[in-house]
């Protein structure tokens, strides 16, 4: 037992005698150096508008239209999100919140039970209705937007926040990402939990859902932003003024106010800042949920 612990110290004392130089001061390259300056210059190139909007929505009417760039606002006034929020803009962001918190809610459920179903169950025309959602990744939405408002009107959803909602939950990529999560389950785990008398709904809850909790980040991220942008169909769903989304509001503002910018980029900030905030509290999740997925998938 002695010998074995005399040993390893020897080969400890090696190691540590190996590694001992490699202490030293990292030397940045001219290459990293580079590499950095492109990379901050980008940055700031994609950072840019961004601030130009925040910063002009404190400006007064002056300084936003001077033909001399004000850079920053010399006098800061908050008169633009006065008169942005005399009109319905917190209705419309309550909307926009609304419709994206319950589209991602809804889509991170069917897409993980679809996902899971497809990765680990076994039935008769698996893959034909896996190669049906991958096809629909491929097709535009324009394609069915006719028959997606006949649907609609039809359910009498047309014009209410529904119409925006439910075809999102179909979203034929959360089924496609989640069944790649899927596919890294252990068969070992879920014959463990059939041995121990689990049924479907508490397999699927207590087995699949930690394990595939990654991409369900990474999903509830890609819905969340996606249904924040379409525009589109918002734009044909969406009529009255109590039930616009935020970038309805904004493009309603622009088309009657087209010279007001700094009523203007005050909405254009309002609609920006949260999906932003939203996007930076659950960065990790998202890197998180895509790094496994191209590791394992």
């Amino acid at each position: 037992m002695s010998d074995n612990i005399a040993a390893i110290q020897k080969r400890m004392q090696r190691k540590q005698a190996n590694t001992g130089g490699d202490h030293s001061v990292h030397q940045i390259t001219p290459y990293e150096i580079a590499a950095l300056v492109v990379l901050i210059i980008i940055a700031i190139l994609f950072i840019f508008p961004l601030y130009w909007i925040v910063t002009g929505s404190f400006k007064n009417a002056q300084d936003v239209i001077a033909k001399v760039p004000v850079w920053f606002p010399i006098q800061p006034t908050i008169d633009n999100y006065q008169r942005l929020f005399a009109r319905p803009a917190i209705r419309w962001l309550g909307n926009t919140v609304f419709l994206c918190a319950m589209s991602m809610a809804l889509t991170c459920v069917s897409a993980s039970m679809g996902g899971y179903a497809l990765a680990k169950k076994k039935f008769a025309g698996r893959g034909l209705v896996f190669s049906i959602f991958v096809c629909a990744m491929a097709l535009p939405k324009q394609v069915i937007l006719i028959p997606l408002l006949k649907e609609m009107a039809f359910l009498k959803l047309h014009n209410t926040l529904w119409a925006v909602i439910l075809p999102t939950v179909g979203w034929p990529f959360g089924v496609f990402l989640m069944k790649q999560f899927s596919e890294t389950i252990p068969e070992s785990l879920l014959e463990a939990a059939r041995i121990d008398g689990a049924g479907e709904a508490r397999t699927f809850v207590e087995i699949v859902l930690p394990i595939i909790k990654p991409g369900i980040g990474a999903l509830a991220i890609f819905t969340f932003i996606t249904a924040w942008n379409d525009y589109f169909l918002q734009l044909i769903m969406l009529n009255d003024t109590d039930v616009l989304t935020i970038s309805l509001g904004i493009a309603k503002l622009q088309s009657e106010l087209s010279n007001d910018f700094g009523l203007i980029m005050a909405g254009a900030a309002l609609g920006s800042i949260p999906i932003i905030i939203i996007f930076l509290l659950f960065q990790k999740f998202f890197t998180r949920g895509i790094t496994m997925g191209a590791v394992k998938g």
